[in-house]
């Protein structure tokens, strides 16, 4: 189906339901971004770099530098509430990462209040820029206390609002260095009993700590602990090369869509979560009995960083809504449009969104 029937379809069904109140819980990671937005490729960067060294050091002007709210918790958290959503971060900062999340997230309604301000905050300066010919970000982070976040950092009011909500979300499992396999495990366990909420888990790049993603699988992937589980298409390929040694020898016969799909089709065949993948050109959801696949939307990429954050927002909202998988997926697609292509970097009200989505149809 083409994006344009997709997008009626969508609006559609948005114009049928009436949005319902929901509550999301969404952890462990905020950082401070610094976006450095280089206008040539990594080449060019690469020698102008070299230019200053050569002369013991310097200042290369008219960069553009954006200062903004980073993290996969903190994002999707402001996604997630600019739609509607009712969200709570658990998340350990500074008081001054405190105060600069209530800033970012204040207007939005999210409840800051299982935020933990006795840690050291997280920092990341990310380079934009192109390298043959399409855009990417690499991120230098410095992950403050994120590495020795766990269970023990938890209280008994983080465990109880953890039973409450609707959705509990886990992200950046490189991140929670020490304890990120313990940390999902010991959540997405704690949900289950308590049989209310769904959990959705999004590791992003587990390159950092590839050593222990057996561990990873066995404990928490290869369980019935998570529901919805989000990659991207190199995420997807890694987890896919644990469970079939088939994999590696794909990458050379397949083209990089269809190789990615494979690999989602190969977790959702091995694992109970519902396997939601998201890439540059299209989105599919993936079960052992069903696949459905969407294109993206064609839209200015003004910004890579933090896209797959709202397209999760997208995800997690639409499936709280009760679309169907084609109208989820390209919900998703449309919030991630919206965001990359806004010029401010915001996220879209439901509102926004069906107007973005109106103009993606004339």
């Amino acid at each position: 189906m083409s994006i344009v029937k997709l997008t009626r379809e969508l609006l559609h069904s948005l114009e049928q339901i009436k949005p319902k109140e929901f509550s999301v819980v969404v952890m462990p990671d905020f950082f401070l971004d610094r976006l450095i937005t280089y206008d040539k490729d990594v080449h060019h960067f690469s020698k102008a770099l070299e230019r200053v060294a050569r002369r013991k050091g310097g200042s290369i002007h008219g960069v553009k530098q954006t200062q903004l709210r980073g993290g996969n918790a903190a994002n999707t958290a402001a996604a997630l509430a600019a739609l509607g959503a009712k969200v709570y971060p658990i998340i350990e900062t500074s008081p001054l990462g405190l105060c600069i999340l209530k800033f970012y997230l204040d207007p939005f309604g999210v409840d800051l209040s299982h935020v933990k301000k006795h840690g050291n905050m997280s920092l990341t300066t990310a380079f934009e820029l192109t390298y043959e010919g399409e855009e990417v970000n690499e991120m230098m982070s410095d992950l403050g206390s994120l590495p020795e976040f766990g269970l023990d950092d938890l209280t008994s009011e983080d465990f109880k609002i953890l039973r409450k909500v609707d959705y509990v979300c886990v992200f950046h499992w490189a991140g929670t260095r020490r304890f990120g396999t313990e940390l999902a495990e010991g959540v997405f366990n704690w949900v289950k009993r308590g049989k209310k909420g769904k959990t959705y888990y999004d590791t992003s790049d587990p390159s950092p700590k590839i050593k222990d993603v057996p561990i990873l699988m066995k404990r928490v992937l290869l369980r019935n602990l998570v529901d919805i589980f989000s990659v991207n298409e190199s995420e997807a390929f890694c987890y896919a090369s644990q469970l079939s040694k088939d994999v590696e020898g794909l990458q050379k016969t397949l083209k990089p869509d269809e190789l990615a799909k494979e690999c989602a089709r190969i977790l959702a065949n091995r694992l109970s979560a519902r396997i939601d993948l998201h890439t540059a050109t299209f989105a599919g959801s993936f079960t052992k009995n069903s696949k459905v696949v969407v294109p993206t939307f064609e839209v200015p990429v003004l910004r890579a960083t933090g896209a797959g954050d709202a397209w999760n927002a997208g995800n997690i909202f639409s499936d709280a809504m009760g679309l169907s998988d084609s109208c989820r997926l390209t919900m998703a697609n449309a919030v991630a449009a919206y965001y990359i292509s806004s010029p401010a970097g915001e996220h879209p009200t439901l509102t926004g969104l069906i107007e973005f989505c109106s103009k993606q149809c004339r």
